[in-house]
Order: structure tokens, then C-alpha cells, then sequence
């Protein structure tokens, strides 16, 4: 299925792209201050030791490193959704319609995220912010309608509750880049569980024939 394939990429996407937040928003957390005027920091013993940078961190990646990911997991969204509008035009499947443009409007996120992060030196993200609350509310709606033609089926459950999960995230990529609030880690640390729980879990288990709508 499609979607299985679209949300393993996602799952790994919202991973990393979560673990990236959490690393910049260290990298921009004030140093903390010396013992005193001139005074190196002390290990035992007295010997002085240099404290480590954050960019040497494990959850420190650089910009271009991840939009990669953020490019290729776009990619992969736009060759699905592309895939299921020709395929639902030529057969007159509406579901079908509906699942391309939902699938294009998160790849969306991906290419821009992926543009920002070439071009953090000339945006600012603002732009990118209101659309992710688009996104967001337009989730609400993708959710509501999940429940209510769910008939039982419980991929369509668990896609109802990924819609209201990612609307949550959504707001708060808006909150972060649009209103520019200082939530850069705790949005980090969300995406992580939502990327394994709403996305990677959803889709092995699709994939897995283990899920079907």
C-alpha cells in the first residue's frame, strides 16, 4: 500500500528532523558561565579539561545533512500522491483524490523544510509557520472525517488519531517559526514520538498486511 510506504519515510523524517530541533536549540542555549574570571573548568583532580562543544554531539546535525531526508521523503510523497491522482482521476475514486492531495500537502512541509535549512542564512521561516497551521487545521478536519467514515476499520482509527496528533505538531511548528516561542526542543522531542508512534509503528503494520482499511 501506498500509505505504507509514504509513513515509513515520514516516520523516519519526523525522527530525525525532531532530533535535529532538539541539537539547534542546545546549539543556541546560552554557555553556561565559568567558575569565575578566568578561571578553566576543573575535572577531578584540578586538571583543567575544555568543555564540549554541542556541535560535537550526537544529536547535533547540521542543516544540509538532514534536508536531504527532508528531500527525499518529499519526494517519495510526491511520486504517491501523484500516482494515486492519476489512478483515482481515471476511475472516478474520490478516496483515492482525497489520499493524493492529503499526502501532497505534508510532502509539501518536507520541500520547504529542506529549502529553509539551504537557505537559513535569507528566511526567516515565518512564511513556512502560517502554512503550517493550514496544514493544522486542515488535519482537524482529515480527522473528524477519519472517525466518522471509520466504520469500525481500524486503520481508519489509527489514522483518525494520527490526523489530530499531527495537527498538535503542526501547531507547534506554527507557534515556533511563525510567533517565533523559544518550544524548538519540547517540538523536537514531540516529533520524535510522533514520528515512531504515529507514522513508523502505522506503517510496518500496513506494510505488514497486519492493518488494512
Amino acid at each position: 500500500m501506498l500509505l505504507g510506504m509514504v509513513l515509513l519515510y515520514v516516520g523516519a523524517v519526523l525522527v530525525i528532523n525532531g532530533i535535529w530541533l532538539v541539537g539547534q536549540a542546545r546549539a543556541a542555549a546560552p554557555a553556561p558561565a565559568p567558575a569565575g574570571p578566568g578561571e578553566p573548568v576543573l575535572a577531578g583532580g584540578d586538571v583543567p579539561v575544555t568543555p564540549r562543544r554541542v556541535e560535537d554531539e550526537p544529536v547535533f546535525i547540521s542543516n544540509r545533512e538532514v534536508a536531504i531526508l527532508n528531500i527525499f521523503t518529499g519526494f517519495v510523497g510526491v511520486v504517491a500522491a501523484v500516482t494515486l491522482a492519476i489512478h483515482g482521476n481515471a476511475n472516478a475514486e474520490i478516496a483515492e483524490i482525497r489520499a493524493a492531495a492529503y499526502i501532497l500537502l505534508f510532502a509539501f512541509t518536507y520541500l520547504w523544510v529542506a529549502y529553509n535549512q539551504f537557505q537559513a542564512t535569507f528566511v526567516n521561516g515565518h512564511a513556512f509557520g502560517w502554512y503550517c497551521l493550514f496544514v493544522s487545521l486542515t488535519a482537524i478536519f482529515a480527522g473528524i472525517y477519519s472517525f466518522v467514515d471509520a466504520n469500525g476499520n481500524d486503520a481508519s482509527i489509527y489514522l483518525g488519531f494520527d490526523w489530530f496528533a499531527w495537527s498538535i505538531l503542526w501547531f507547534m511548528f506554527w507557534v515556533l517559526l511563525a510567533l517565533e516561542r523559544p518550544i524548538a526542543r519540547v517540538t523536537g522531542y514531540v516529533a520524535i514520538l510522533e514520528g515512531i508512534g504515529t507514522s513508523w509503528v502505522f506503517a510496518l503494520l500496513l506494510l505488514q498486511d497486519k492493518l488494512s482499511f
